[in-house]
């Protein structure tokens, strides 16, 4: 599995990849099966990650794209990017748990860099990530990404967005230059 990023292909999503992307997205953050891989959130958040409809939305927004990426013929992960004037958004990632750790979401990220700089002009690249997730706020922090304190509360009693089972949850904004 040390070269499981070897021979990925990226494109944009179609409104055809829908069902196959809730289902990544699914696997790789809820429920026994996300705990293959370690960016679960199954001891946070309950119910579902996404739907059709949020998956939908993403990908026929104007100023952005649900980026697909393939293996083999088989989508492996995603990420959603929105042009937003001077910065991009990164949101949506998603790698498929068998593949995590192995690279994949690294390339995932190095190209969805590539293409913000290079599309938009983007100077920089927003993200959210809830903040008790450490691990993975450090992986984004290895990656260049950076802390910047600036909170915005999880939308509790929305279970579209999950079902907390803590009550200390909150997003925080990360951000990392392009330029």
């Amino acid at each position: 599995m040390e070269n499981a990023a070897a021979g990925l292909t990226f494109r944009d999503a179609t409104d055809a990849d829908v069902d196959v992307l809730v289902a990544l997205i699914e696997s790789a953050y809820r429920g026994d099966a996300s705990r293959v891989g370690w960016t679960t959130e199954a001891d946070i958040l309950d119910g579902h990650r996404t739907d059709p409809e949020a998956v939908l939305e993403v990908i026929k927004t104007p100023d952005g794209k649900l980026l697909v990426v393939e293996q083999e013929g088989r989508v492996v992960a995603c990420c959603q990017l929105e042009h937003r004037g001077a910065h991009a958004y990164f949101g949506m990632f998603a790698v498929s748990p068998a593949l995590q750790g192995a690279g994949v979401g690294k390339a995932v990220i190095a190209e969805a860099e590539r293409r913000v700089r290079e599309d938009w002009a983007a100077a920089e690249m927003h993200m959210t990530v809830i903040s008790v997730r450490n691990d993975l706020i450090a992986w984004y922090e290895r990656r260049g990404y950076r802390r910047t304190g600036r909170m915005t509360p999880f939308p509790y009693g929305e279970e579209r967005f999950g079902i907390p089972l803590r009550d200390d949850l909150e997003f925080e904004l990360l951000v990392k230059p392009l330029v």
